[in-house]
C-alpha cells in the first residue's frame, strides 16, 4: 500500500499525485518479486477502472519500460469488491459482494499470494476484519496533511510487529509488518 509519511493513502478526494513516481531498479525489482509470489490481485470497485485502463494503456507499447509489468497487471486473476455491479466488463477479473466472505474464501484456496491493491474503504474493511497476513506499507516521502487512510474506521487497536525496514534511493521506505495476535 501507498502511504504517506503522516498516513494517508489518498487526498481527500483520491488523488494519487503526491506518490513518488522515479522509482529505482532495486525497488521495482523487489515489486517484481512481490507481484510475482501472488496468483490474485484484490481490488475495491472504486479503483479498478484507473487501474485497468492505465495497465491496458501500457499495454499498447510494446516498448514501455512498465509493459512486462502491465502484462502480468492484465493477466493476474483479479477480484473487484463491489456493491453495484453485477457483470464485470474487464478483463480477467470476477466481482464480489461480500468482502469479508470472500476474502476468507480467497484464502482457502491453493495457490500463490493474495496481493490488495486497494482502495481505501476495502482495505480498511479486510484490516478490521483481520484479513491481512502481510502489510507492505510504502512510506513515500511527503505529508499529504488531509485525505483517505486505512485506519480511520478501525474497531479497536490493530498492533503490528515490524519484520524488515528497507530504504530505497527514491525515498519510499518499504515496511514490512504482520499482525500481532
Amino acid at each position: 500500500m501507498q502511504i504517506s509519511i503522516d498516513g494517508f493513502v489518498a487526498g481527500p478526494s483520491g488523488e494519487l499525485d503526491w506518490m513518488t513516481w522515479n522509482l529505482d531498479d532495486k525497488l521495482i525489482g523487489f515489486i517484481n518479486q512481490l507481484t510475482d509470489s501472488s496468483d490474485t490481485i484484490l481490488m475495491g470497485r472504486k479503483m479498478t477502472d484507473g487501474f485497468i485502463n492505465y495497465w491496458s494503456g501500457v499495454l499498447k507499447d510494446p516498448q514501455s519500460p512498465e509493459f512486462a509489468f502491465a502484462k502480468k497487471m492484465i493477466e493476474i486473476p483479479k477480484v473487484v469488491f463491489t456493491r453495484t455491479l453485477t457483470e464485470s466488463n474487464w478483463q480477467n477479473t470476477t466481482l464480489a459482494h461480500d468482502a469479508v466472505r470472500d476474502v476468507r474464501e480467497q484464502k482457502k484456496k491453493n495457490g500463490k499470494d493474495i496481493i490488495v491493491y486497494g482502495g481505501a474503504g476495502f482495505v480498511t474493511s479486510l484490516v478490521n476484519e483481520n484479513l491481512i497476513d502481510d502489510y507492505y506499507l510504502f512510506v513515500n516521502p511527503v505529508a499529504v496533511g488531509k485525505g483517505m487512510t486505512i485506519y480511520g474506521d478501525l474497531d479497536g487497536y490493530k498492533r503490528l510487529k515490524l519484520v524488515e525496514s528497507t530504504p530505497y534511493e527514491c525515498g519510499i521506505v518499504i515496511n514490512h509488518y504482520k499482525p500481532t495476535k
